[in-house]
């Protein structure tokens, strides 16, 4: 899959297109991807995606903006394993937000991506103040003959519409299973190991600290988890903890959110490794114990508790 962060010359090749944050890259994003592959087969051309960085509500209303799900890293490796060729991201920024609709039209999707065939939802708005909407493409697109116009449908899971903001709300009540089925996988994140304070490993729980690239993760509390590691990693592909996210209110308090993962009957030194954290089950919130000690056990039933979990997904897969 090719990134590209700066439109530059014409594309080689004209492009299907579609457009959006696709935070999560949920199952509705998925048959979006599906759909514009599809597309770009059947007219021999190049599936695109194109999307923004930061997130335009990041940029225009930080206070407001919602907990990303991804962070673009993550974002761009759920993109890769769609199969699309390429991915378009457009710094959002003053000069973006102050893009009028035809020029936008014109300039960007005509001229900068060549496109031919556009997939957007049936809400999708674009241009300074949101000005342009579906109807707009429309118009332009009979006008100039450019390109092809295709509104996506809502998608649906047992009648609930998929949307990053239905999975943030499932994963803000611990609800990881009604997230998983919003996914279509376990919600995960992922980072490389940086260096901790090595309490964990003083009082018999090493843990691995998983770099976190926002400081609003959409979750928090303590949770059993698989990790996965790189391909080509030296390390196992898949291995089972109890993870801590939050601020650790026992022993430091602190305002920056942490992820540290406790991984079973692992011992190796995995600094500067990426790894894959992936949630499936919440365990209980994080609270603040009276010492070290009350902390410690809490911590030796969490870990029982989560290798019960695994007992019994176990017994029921082999029922």
């Amino acid at each position: 899959m090719q990134v590209c962060r700066k439109a530059s010359a014409r594309p080689e090749v004209p492009m299907a297109l579609t457009i959006g944050n696709f935070d999560g890259v949920h199952l509705g994003h998925q048959a979006m991807l599906a759909r514009l592959k599809q597309a770009a087969d059947q007219l021999n051309i190049a599936s695109c995606v194109m999307t923004f960085e930061p997130h335009p509500r990041e940029f225009l209303a930080p206070g407001q903006a919602p907990t990303r799900l991804t962070s673009l890293r993550e974002k761009l490796e759920l993109l890769a394993e769609s199969g699309i060729d390429r991915v378009q991201i457009y710094r959002f920024n003053h000069d973006f937000a102050k893009i009028g609709t035809e020029s936008f039209m014109a300039r960007t999707l005509q001229q900068e991506l060549a496109v031919r065939w556009l997939l957007v939802g049936d809400d999708f708005r674009f241009g300074a103040q949101r000005a342009g909407n579906v109807d707009m493409l429309r118009t332009f697109s009979q006008r100039k003959g450019s390109f092809e116009v295709e509104i996506m449908p809502d998608f649906s899971v047992n009648g609930l519409r998929v949307s990053s903001t239905a999975v943030r709300e499932a994963l803000a009540y611990g609800n990881l299973n009604l997230a998983k089925q919003l996914l279509g996988r376990p919600y995960s994140i992922s980072g490389r190991v940086v260096d901790g304070d090595k309490l964990g490993k003083q009082i018999g729980f090493p843990t691995a600290n998983i770099q976190l690239k926002h400081n609003r993760p959409p979750l928090m509390g303590i949770f059993v988890v698989e990790v996965s590691s790189q391909s080509g990693s030296a390390l196992p592909a898949t291995m089972r903890g109890v993870a801590s996210l939050g601020i650790r209110p026992t022993t430091h308090a602190m305002s920056k959110p942490v992820l540290e993962v406790h991984l079973f009957d692992f011992c190796q030194e995995i600094y500067g490794h990426h790894l894959r954290v992936h949630f499936l089950h919440k365990l209980r919130d994080e609270e603040k114990y009276p010492d070290l000690e009350t902390l410690i056990r809490q911590i030796k039933r969490d870990v029982e508790n989560a290798k019960d979990y695994f007992m019994a997904q176990a017994d029921l897969t082999s029922s």
